[in-house]
């Protein structure tokens, strides 16, 4: 019987939101907390440097963000919707975050409005509470469905937006051994496939440092149709993922962390050639950067993808400041200009 249910809530994980009825709410959801958004701009990435372009990325910009409610922080995944503007991003405190990126004439962030905060529902659409419960880290959007990954009690939830909240639909245990998942170190990022690309759609999970049997880290693929199966990612030092998202050609970034008091923070962006993703595989890939205190960046958690009019990605990373004094909300943006495919200097 047990098996039968987890078949069940991993289909519904992957049907469209449409042909769900929808779920009653049997608690009233609380209006958003509306605050305002203080920026400050950050203009360079290296500190002290005019340095703009670090390999294959160009620095696009970035914001220091503080708001004027006490709640806001702890950002742990982030994604756009619909274009570079509007936004949702999930904290580990268990809150929705929307709000709108203002830019500049260059398209560089100037400014954050529109800033919300609103409590992520259950199943009963009672705002889900305590830590154990509540550890939203990543966020996959595509329509109107809204997946979000939790850690500690380790499950993928798919939400729907409607009039402006979320309501839950589905949440399922991710489709990897439960027993071999770290307490705190479990699907920090989620990201879906491009629909025309190798994995056509599927819903991919990354853990943050939870091992398999030769230490590297352990990873799943939903398909749209078809049974889940895992993989993993080459553990590669003493970095963590934080999260994950797809190019537009279907190749996938990973954004990874490190924190130690010897070194300090640092932030890595690793890509992965989609292709290599299938059943039992293990996948590495190019770093394409590597930076540490000596820039402007604090516990990078959340990757969004989106491309430029001109065709180019953009990666817009933010921090996670766990509500600490000492700590950051930070937003940075690369422009990824990747050389010609035969480029004899790669």
């Amino acid at each position: 019987m047990r098996a039968f249910r987890a078949v069940v809530a991993l289909a519904a994980l992957t049907i469209p939101a449409s042909a769900i009825p929808p779920v009653p709410a049997h608690a009233q959801q609380a209006e958003p907390l509306r605050m305002e958004a203080r920026t400050r701009p950050i203009t360079r990435f290296r500190i002290g440097s005019d340095e703009m372009r670090f390999g294959d990325l160009e620095f696009a910009g970035g914001l220091e963000i503080n708001a004027s409610s006490r709640h806001f922080g702890a950002l742990s995944g982030f994604r756009f919707i619909d274009g570079q503007d509007r936004f949702i991003g999930v904290t580990d405190t268990g809150f929705w975050i929307d709000g709108t990126l203002m830019r500049d004439a260059g398209g560089k962030p100037a400014g954050v409005i529109g800033l919300t905060m609103a409590e992520i529902t259950g199943e009963n659409g009672a705002p889900i509470t305590g830590k154990w419960q509540a550890d939203a880290e990543g966020i996959a959007i595509r329509g109107a469905d809204v997946w979000v990954s939790f850690e500690r009690e380790h499950r993928v939830a798919r939400y729907r937006s409607e009039d402006g909240k979320r309501m839950w639909q589905a949440s399922a245990p991710p489709p990897v051994p439960l027993h071999e998942l770290r307490r705190n170190r479990g699907f920090e990022g989620i990201a879906l496939a491009p629909l025309d690309g190798h994995l056509a759609g599927a819903l991919v999970g990354v853990s943050e440092n939870s091992l398999d049997a030769a230490g590297n880290i352990m990873a799943f693929v939903r398909p749209t149709t078809g049974d889940p199966f895992e993989f993993s990612v080459a553990k590669r030092d003493d970095f963590y993922i934080t999260d994950v998202d797809f190019l537009p050609d279907g190749n996938l970034i990973l954004l990874e962390r490190r924190f130690n008091v010897r070194d300090g923070v640092a932030m890595r962006l690793r890509l992965i050639d989609d292709a290599a993703i299938a059943a039992r595989a293990t996948v590495d890939g190019e770093i394409l950067l590597e930076a540490d205190m000596r820039f402007q960046i604090d516990n990078m958690e959340g990757l969004a993808i989106t491309e430029d009019e001109d065709g180019v990605p953009r990666l817009t990373i933010v921090s996670d400041d766990n509500h600490s004094i000492l700590q950051r909300n930070l937003l940075i943006e690369f422009r990824y200009l990747s050389p010609p495919p035969g480029d004899a200097d790669r």
